[in-house]
């Protein structure tokens, strides 16, 4: 009798043990821009920038204060299309050691560059592996860094929209180095044509040296569920940048 009840309370507990396995506090998708208008000491300092930001306490802890005290993550690079090569599959990240192996597998990667931004890409490729891993997310975010507007592939504006209907906040890391080619600065254009969903935000990165710093912050930020304190409110009046505008520019550079 006390065997049959044993072997009872046994099965009982696998499906509970199973739902609890896909709970998270997070579900993060890190998709990150190599086009080739970024140069070799960029992407470099950009992916150590990552490594570093993995591994950081701040980073840790914030994983660790959630209500599950853990977070999924995956990681891809991207350009004018996905680099199916660069994926890094979904982890669940508990602890610093898992956080380390996580890093690991980004740190034995060689860096490849593409040419062209298709940001809407990115965020059709993420919204895509959200929506299939499986995993039971209380947030569920893709993390878009870029250095560009979209110049090919589908408009960014449907695509944002898709992903924010399926209940998917998009952040953003501008990386404003050099010139950009958006009249209205390209966080503006983050802003207004890439971001969204409740809490979502852009950071804006003008000197190499703040990379580290910047992507540390967002982790942290996306983790913890929190959004940074905005420092300029845009006018009302202003003008909403032209979410067209990358693909007009190549057409332009075309029709030379």
């Amino acid at each position: 009798m006390l065997a049959t009840l044993a072997m009872l309370m046994n099965l009982t507990a696998v499906p509970a043990a199973a739902t609890a396995a896909g709970e998270v506090d997070v579900e993060l998708v890190l998709a990150v821009d190599t086009s080739r208008s970024m140069d070799y000491e960029e992407m470099r300092v950009q992916r150590e920038g990552y490594i570093g930001a993995l591994q950081h306490q701040d980073f840790i802890n914030a994983v660790r204060n959630g209500l599950t005290g853990r977070i999924a993550i995956t990681y891809f690079e991207w350009a004018g299309e996905v680099d199916a090569s660069s994926v890094i599959d979904w982890q669940i990240i508990e602890t610093a050691d898992d956080a380390k192996a996580f890093a690991d597998k980004l740190a034995a990667r060689s860096i490849v560059t593409q040419r062209r931004t298709s940001i809407s890409a990115a965020i059709g490729f993420g919204a895509r592996t959200i929506t299939e891993n499986g995993y039971d997310g209380m947030r569920r975010v893709i993390d878009v860094s870029g250095d560009g507007p979209n110049n090919i592939g589908d408009p960014v504006e449907p695509a944002r929209d898709k992903a924010l209907e399926a209940g998917i906040i998009i952040n953003g890391l501008a990386l404003m180095l050099r010139p950009s080619g958006t009249s209205s600065g390209l966080d503006n254009y983050y802003g207004d044509c890439v971001i969204g969903g409740p809490g979502s935000f852009v950071l804006p990165v003008h000197n190499i040296e703040d990379f580290a710093v910047a992507i540390r912050r967002k982790l942290v930020l996306e983790v913890s569920g929190l959004t940074p304190d905005a420092k300029v409110q845009r006018i009302a009046a202003e003008p909403k940048a032209d979410c067209l505008m990358g693909e007009m520019q190549w057409q332009q550079f075309l029709d030379r």
